[in-house]
């Protein structure tokens, strides 16, 4: 392998772990919801829309640079999933509650994005940041300033959900009640309350990842819908209702779509990562991270 083969590898891989930063908060947020209420949320990838909206209205009319937004996204899209859960989907009783969810939701979805289309339009937008087509070049590499600065929040938020999770008193409720539902009623959690915190969690999640999003994707009122198949492939990835696999799905699935575009076509670059995904479900159907539950 020559000199410059190796750069590009390595290019590669650096743009890949970028993205999949990103790419594992959107799979936390839906695996905390599926976790803990067994419910697969269809509507994730409207939330994330509905944060890149009101982070890219709030630059428009603040100036406000999209990765600080996360202060109003965060808390607006848990009010959001607060209602849902309360209002929609905490209403679904009985043994095929679980699959209507996945309706009542995919609803909710359609509702959101068609909404945002009547009230903002149809057009593709996109924020100008003084960082946007900024790059950093270190040793022969080049780095896109943009999507290092979301990198590093999502890191940083992954890394203070992690602490939440293990530290907090909240945290090890919703642990539990991910582990056994039952078993965490009889000890004296308030599993309903767990529920619709957990719920608002991942939607919060979905505004962050739609914050830091922001900067780095085209925005229009329709883009939800390839984020929730991408949070499905990640969760899938990584395991059904872990949040560790969560980050290891994220993390390879940037890893894969970005060889993908390099050494195959950009024009392929979805698919590949669904391939990935057919080949988990296969081969390894556990996920990447089967038999860690955190």
């Amino acid at each position: 392998m020559s000199q410059m083969d190796v750069y590009v590898l390595l290019q590669t891989l650096i743009s890949g772990i970028l993205v999949g930063g990103i790419y594992c908060l959107i799979g936390i947020g839906l695996t905390v919801i599926f976790g803990v209420m067994r419910v697969i949320n269809a509507s994730h990838g409207e939330l994330i829309m509905l944060a890149m909206y009101i982070s890219y209205f709030l630059h428009q009319a603040f100036g406000l640079n999209p990765l600080f937004s996360v202060v109003v996204t965060a808390p607006a899209l848990f009010l959001v999933g607060c209602v849902m859960q309360r209002g929609f989907v905490g209403r679904l009783r009985g043994s095929y509650a679980e699959d209507n969810s996945l309706l009542l939701t995919f609803g909710l979805g359609l509702v959101l994005a068609n909404s945002v289309l009547l009230i903002a339009g149809a057009d593709y937008r996109v924020v100008e940041t003084a960082y946007s087509r900024a790059v950093w070049h270190v040793g022969g590499l080049s780095v896109s300033v943009a999507y290092l600065f979301s990198f590093g929040m999502a890191l940083l938020f992954t890394a203070a959900l992690y602490f939440f999770f293990m530290r907090s008193d909240l945290g090890l409720a919703i642990r539990a009640t991910t582990q056994n539902r039952t078993a965490a009623t009889l000890v004296g959690v308030d599993v309903e309350r767990v529920s619709w915190i957990s719920f608002g969690l991942g939607a919060a999640l979905a505004g962050v990842a739609g914050a830091l999003l922001t900067p780095i994707f085209y925005l229009y009122p329709t883009v939800g819908g390839l984020f929730t198949i991408k949070a499905f492939v990640v969760v899938v990835l990584g395991g059904m209702g872990s949040i560790v696999g969560a980050i290891y799905g994220g993390l390879a699935l940037g890893i894969v779509e970005s060889l993908g575009a390099v050494y195959i076509s950009t024009g392929y670059k979805d698919a590949i990562g669904f391939i990935a995904f057919v080949l988990i479900l296969v081969f390894r159907p556990g996920g990447l991270a089967s038999g860690s539950r955190l």
